[in-house]
């Protein structure tokens, strides 16, 4: 062994502090050692005494720091976790040292930063067991250390640690977003039906919570009518106003029940209309059921102007007559929820339950003037994609959408022009015309500069023509096999695109494999998307593309391809932008299930006129070719003249305001259309999204705006007479919010 070596000039040392060598392989040390006792910087963690604290003790103190400080509410469930774990980390000092302020203060904190709800429980937009957990680590002799976790935050703001101030907070969130890529496709998500959270409403909490249960093919669905009553009674219309002197007319909802022993009085009732076992048009809400008489009922709006049929929520006002003979008019006498009723109600008038706009649903209506969202109303911290709350995230998420869309770019004051998405129906990849409409299309788009390329490409069923897929005449998995592999080799000379946009694919009712069962019928929605089966060769075009961009090395977002389900939803900078993708020949099933009034009420209105361009959005004339391009733009500069709205157009607001107002994709009884109930949430329009594309291959193209939602239907790609009519596509200004079709002949 080799002795170690001493230093030529050793340092003069004390005596007290050289430790002898007891063996000639160790040398004298080269500097003193201290002998003394050292400071220890690792203090040893007190043990703390716990106690079992009663949740009636602590009521009080957390009512002062959740409710009056963080305006939260906590629930009973919340607050024996609560005591529980105060009474086991804080001891018997934690009342008089402060112990449990200090803790419950940081707990709320938390609890707002991680997007959770107005009501503090377990699954409420947050997690109280994980934010206990997580301050339990960070605590020392029940108090807990600012700092003390190692952790970095992750960008959507996860359980990583207590931050000492808000203001801290804010400034590492705005560092953190200031090192992010502006590249709008960043903030793009693309939610499947089987990944959005399964939301269900409490009546008794008036809140939504989020299912903890097993998915099941018939759960209850006796929530609903409660979540339109509920959503009724905010609209202004049934309000009843304190004032003696207001004069403004409000209504009041009666429950069927309590029209028993009310014959002759007028009464309006809220409720499903549905279909008898005797075969008669019924209403029925959780107290029971009536007999409807519509021979002289008016809808409303009059003229015609939306769709009714079994299965849809309606509010029906009528003249209540009872039976002459009563038999089993008392509740339980006859089948059905809660019993029917004897008698009739006589309908005067029809309508559907009155829209939401989603401003008032989110609470976003009582944002003040420096910005800051009020507490009173709307479900704003609720949590409806998995992408964060409105007030959690609504902020921070349009300075994104300000810094990445907004802004001026450049010298020249350029907007960035990276706001559209493309949207395509009816794409039938068997059918060699759609392949060589589809380059046509794909050959404008490529040939844009960057700042001006689309964000997506959403791209919606059927992607074949054939009826029944396995069986005999329907096709089988080789020949739709083929048919993505065309699409594949027809994307590979499109490399700009590939690179750089987000390819989006929604199956329709003739698509694998809900087609092998239903030949034809209405598929079970939500649905799954195209297998991957099937889909290996597009995403080899996709990798491809990408290594050749090079995309790995920039801030630019390397362009994909997903195969989402039927529905599926698109998040844009979170809870800003929601875009609901829907696949169904939805009018036809209107048309053949409507109920068919003999007074609409026409005489007693003027027919609506619009003018060009003002207010209708879809221009049938609008090709893109340069010859037709110049007459369209001579024809727009030439005095407006004013006409009656064309009926395409009037079948489009229709349409629009019936699915709207039922806030559902599929307002139907489960024998028309099935659904799975326990993912109904997919289903949903509540709150109302910024824009639902509605792909509809038995109407033409549209674009129409209701409650500040933009309705689209992109129609069918390539029309059934392709000689003559251009393709058809429809383009969505993220930034406007409004959509444009647009025709290209080939």
């Amino acid at each position: 062994m080799d002795k170690a070596q001493t230093p030529k000039m050793p340092l003069p040392i004390r005596g007290a502090d050289i430790i002898p060598s007891s063996s000639p392989a160790f040398g004298t040390p080269a500097r003193p050692v201290r002998t003394g006792n050292r400071p220890n910087t690792v203090q040893a963690k007190s043990s703390v005494l716990p106690v079992l604290l009663p949740p009636a003790l602590l009521r009080p103190l957390a009512f002062r720091t959740f409710t009056r400080k963080h305006d939260l509410t906590i629930s009973s469930n919340t607050l024996q976790t609560l005591a529980i774990f105060i009474g086991k980390n804080c001891g018997s000092r934690w009342r008089e040292d402060g112990l449990a302020e200090r803790l419950l203060d940081e707990v709320a904190k938390l609890w707002r930063k991680n997007g959770g709800g107005v009501i503090v429980e377990e699954g409420n937009g947050a997690s109280i067991k994980a934010i206990l957990q997580m301050v339990e680590g960070n605590m020392t002799n029940g108090k807990v250390v600012p700092g003390k976790s190692a952790d970095q935050e992750d960008r959507r703001g996860s359980l990583t640690g207590p931050a000492s101030t808000d203001e801290r907070v804010n400034s590492n969130a705005e560092e953190e977003d200031e090192s992010l890529s502006t590249d709008p496709r960043r903030w793009m998500k693309v939610i499947d039906a089987y990944d959005q959270p399964r939301l269900t409403y409490n009546p008794n909490k008036k809140h939504f919570e989020t299912s903890i249960n097993k998915p099941s093919f018939f759960p209850d669905p006796s929530h609903q009518i409660t979540f339109y009553r509920d959503r009724l009674l905010r609209n202004e219309s049934f309000q009843a106003s304190s004032l003696l002197n207001n004069n403004k007319q409000t209504y009041k909802i009666t429950p069927i029940a309590n029209l028993i022993g009310r014959g002759g009085s007028r009464h309006m009732c809220l409720g499903l209309l549905s279909v008898s076992p005797a075969g008669e048009l019924s209403l029925t809400d959780l107290t029971g059921s009536i007999m409807l008489d519509l021979s002289e009922t008016v809808p409303i709006p009059r003229g015609n102007g939306a769709w009714f049929c079994p299965g849809m929520m309606v509010l029906v006002e009528g003249i209540y007559e009872e039976e002459e003979i009563v038999k089993g008019s008392v509740l339980g006498g006859n089948s059905g929820i809660g019993g029917a009723i004897g008698g009739k109600l006589m309908g005067i008038t029809i309508a559907g339950p009155p829209c939401e706009k989603r401003e008032v649903t989110l609470g976003m209506n009582s944002i003040d003037s420096k910005g800051d969202i009020g507490t009173s109303g709307g479900f704003g911290w609720v949590d409806f994609l998995g992408v964060g709350s409105e007030r959690a995230q609504g902020a921070r998420m349009r300075k994104m959408e300000h810094k990445s869309l907004r802004q001026v770019a450049g010298t020249e004051g350029q907007r960035n022009g990276r706001c559209n998405i493309v949207i395509l129906g009816e794409i039938h990849l068997d059918n060699t015309r759609t392949l060589d409409a589809l380059k046509s299309v794909f050959g404008i788009y490529n040939a844009l500069p960057f700042e001006e390329l689309p964000l997506a490409f959403v791209m919606i069923g059927n992607f074949i023509g054939k009826v029944g897929f396995g069986q005999s005449n329907g096709g089988n998995s080789i020949e739709y096999k083929e048919c993505f592999d065309s699409l594949a080799s027809v994307l590979s000379d499109f490399s700009a695109l590939l690179s750089h946009t987000t390819f989006i694919f929604v199956p329709g009712d003739n698509d694998p494999w809900a087609s092998t069962f239903t030949v034809g019928a209405s598929s079970a929605i939500p649905r799954k998307g195209v297998p991957e089966l099937f889909t290996s060769r597009v995403k080899r075009a996709f990798t491809a593309a990408n290594n050749d961009a090079g995309n790995s090395a920039s801030k630019s977002t390397p362009g994909e391809a997903i195969w989402t389900s039927n529905p599926s939803r698109i998040s844009l900078f979170g809870p800003v932008h929601e875009i609901v993708v829907y696949r169904d020949d939805i009018s036809g099933r209107l048309r053949r299930n409507s109920i068919r009034f003999c007074n609409t009420g026409d005489n007693d209105l003027q027919e609506p006129q619009i003018s060009d361009g003002a207010t209708q959005e879809n221009d049938e004339n609008m090709i893109i070719d340069n010859d037709d391009n110049d007459n369209n733009k001579a024809q727009k500069n030439s005095p407006i003249p004013t006409k009656q709205p064309p009926p395409s157009y009037l079948a489009a607001q229709k349409l629009s305001k019936t699915i709207l107002d039922q806030g559902t994709l599929s307002p139907f009884p489960i024998t028309s259309k099935p659904v799975l109930w326990d993912y109904a949430s997919s289903i949903q329009l509540y709150p109302l999204p910024t824009a639902l594309i509605l792909a509809d291959s038995e109407v033409a193209a549209f674009s129409v705006s209701y409650e500040g939602c933009n309705v689209l239907n992109p129609g069918r790609f390539v029309p059934e007479d392709y000689k003559r009519e251009p393709v058809t596509w429809v383009e969505y200004d993220v930034l406007r919010k409004r959509g444009k079709v647009r025709q290209q002949r080939i």
